[in-house]
Parts: structure tokens; sequence; C-alpha cells
């Protein structure tokens, strides 16, 4: 694979892209222009010469969503099949990887698993995929869910995770780095962990239902959660007597509610199988924040597309 080309964009654009891919936090990470497009890319992976990787965005592309040309790498009700396959066409020859085999899942949320050492013949089901064959790119695709991808640089191995709250919850971030290890004898203490843009705890609210299955699955789940998480884990209803509120009749008060940070609950997951913290990098960007930037499905109530993430090893 070629490394991936940045044609000059000016240094005044070059600058506030990079800005953009940043969030502002200062992570390593930066935004390169190719075409139309725009990726996000990690510092930390871009340190490893036999390694391709990237975080798209929804600039460029030749789809069409409310009179805007969008990248959606991902079948949708609103998209045909055959701008989908011309954006991905796109993105690998923008990434310099126009004849890598891409590896995709058929994402639901769950623990599932695939080591795959060659194109698949189609999507696998599942959330997760680990290699260790050179010219195969492991890809998932979101558009809130936090897209996970580790680089093992001792055995050469990688792998790329899809991660929503189900997904989370399963553990699945920490079930990936124990099959790479049955796999291809990973060590955790050599694994490179980034998480790239997602919906941040400042937008995602979730209900007693969450808050309740978090608190059953992990000791430290508060510190993942903001609002009265106590509350709603314990069951506790906060209106056991709805007849002495001011609400009128047949108008309960609205559920409480929590906000969940999903990349800090996979964080915790990666530093709980061994993974370095010095090691785990994320983004600071949130889907629901910028959707000038990347799709939402939250924010743009399921009327978007698809990002995604890829991992590979070059040929």
């Amino acid at each position: 694979m070629r490394k991936l080309r940045k044609p000059y964009s000016g240094p005044r654009r070059r600058r506030a892209a990079d800005r953009a891919a940043d969030g502002g936090g200062g992570s390593g990470w930066h935004a390169a222009r190719a075409g139309r497009l725009t990726l996000l890319r990690a510092a930390p992976l871009d340190g490893l010469p036999w390694l391709v990787h990237a975080f798209t965005t929804r600039m460029g592309g030749v789809s069409r969503l409310d009179h805007a040309r969008v990248l959606n790498l991902g079948v949708t009700d609103w998209d045909s099949e055959e701008a989908v396959a011309e954006n991905r066409r796109v993105f690998l020859h923008a990434l310099g990887a126009g004849r890598a085999a891409l590896a995709t899942l058929r994402q639901r949320h769950t623990d599932v698993i695939h080591p795959v050492d060659s194109r698949p013949h189609g999507p696998l089901r599942g959330d997760a995929l680990i290699a260790r064959a050179p010219g195969l790119l492991l890809a998932v695709q979101t558009a809130d869910c936090v897209p996970i991808l580790l680089a093992d640089p001792r055995r050469r191995a990688v792998a790329a995770i899809h991660a929503g709250w189900r997904g989370t919850l399963a553990r699945i971030t920490e079930k990936t780095l124990g099959r790479m290890k049955m796999e291809f004898d990973t060590r955790a203490g050599d694994v490179i962990a980034v998480m790239g843009p997602a919906i941040g705890c400042c937008c995602y609210e979730v209900g007693p239902e969450v808050a309740q299955a978090f608190a059953a699955q992990f000791a430290g789940a508060r510190d993942w959660f903001e609002g009265p998480f106590d509350r709603l884990a314990s069951g506790d209803d906060p209106a056991p007597f709805p007849w002495l509120s001011m609400t009128p009749p047949g108008h309960p008060p609205p559920v409480a509610r929590v906000r969940l940070d999903l990349r800090a609950a996979n964080r915790s997951q990666l530093a709980a199988a061994g993974v370095p913290a010095g090691q785990i990098f994320s983004s600071a960007l949130c889907t629901s924040c910028r959707t000038d930037l990347l799709f939402s499905h939250r924010r743009e109530q399921g009327r978007t597309g698809r990002q995604m993430a890829v991992i590979g090893i070059r040929a």
C-alpha cells in the first residue's frame, strides 16, 4: 500500500483542518486532505511504517444528503449501493490502498470477533475483526458508536472494533485483546489503542435501564456517567407517589436520565486488560456536536451516513 497522499491545501486551511481533527485537545491527531476528502489520523499509529490507518469524515464523496455531497460508507435507506461502492473506491484510493482487500462487518452490537486472513466473501456478522495478513484492511462503520483500532507492533497484528453501549457492556474491547492473545500471542502491554470520533458524554443521554446494566457488570461504572447514576442504577423510583407531584393527571414527570462516556468505559476495559495508559489515545471530537464534519445517528435522527475506521498491514 502506498502512503496516504497529502495534497497541499494551503497553510491556513491545513491548520484549520488539524484543529478540527484534534478537537482542540492537543492529542496528536491530524487531518489529511486528499482531493475532496478529509481523513483523520492518529500520530501514534502514523509512527508505525508497516501500518496503514484512517478515520473518515463526512467531507466529499458522491452521495447526496440534504443537498450536500457526503462520503457515506455504509448502506442506508436514503443512499444507493452504487454510491456507497464509489465512495469506498474513492476513499481507498485517497488512502493509497486501492488494491487492498477490505474486510467489513454486518454490525449487530455484539461481542462477536472474527479473525480474518483474506477478504471475506461478504460482510461478517459481528463487531470486531483481527488480522496479521498484509494487504488486508479491517473496517468498522460508525455514526456515534466508538471506533477502536488496535496495533501490536511486536507481532504485527491489528484489530478494528465497533463499540456501542451494548458492545461495551459485553466487554468487546477486552475480549478482542483476549482473542488477539489467543490467535497471535499478542501481549496487552505492547498494544497501541486508538479511539476515534464518537458521541461524547456531553450529548449521550441514556435511561435507567442502561445505568442499571452497567452497574451490574462493572464495579467502577459510576465513573463513566454524569447525572443521578446511583439513583438510577439502584432502581429507586424518583417519583413513587405521582399523586403528590404538581403534574396534571396523565402527564407523569419525565424519566431521569444520565450521560454516558463510552470512550471512558472502553479506556477502562483496555487498561484492565493490561494496555498501558500511555498507549491509549482518543479523539476529542463528538459526533453529535460536530455534524459539520461527522455523521451522528442521534443528532440527525437516523437520517445520516456512516464513517469508516480502517487499519491494516502494508503489502
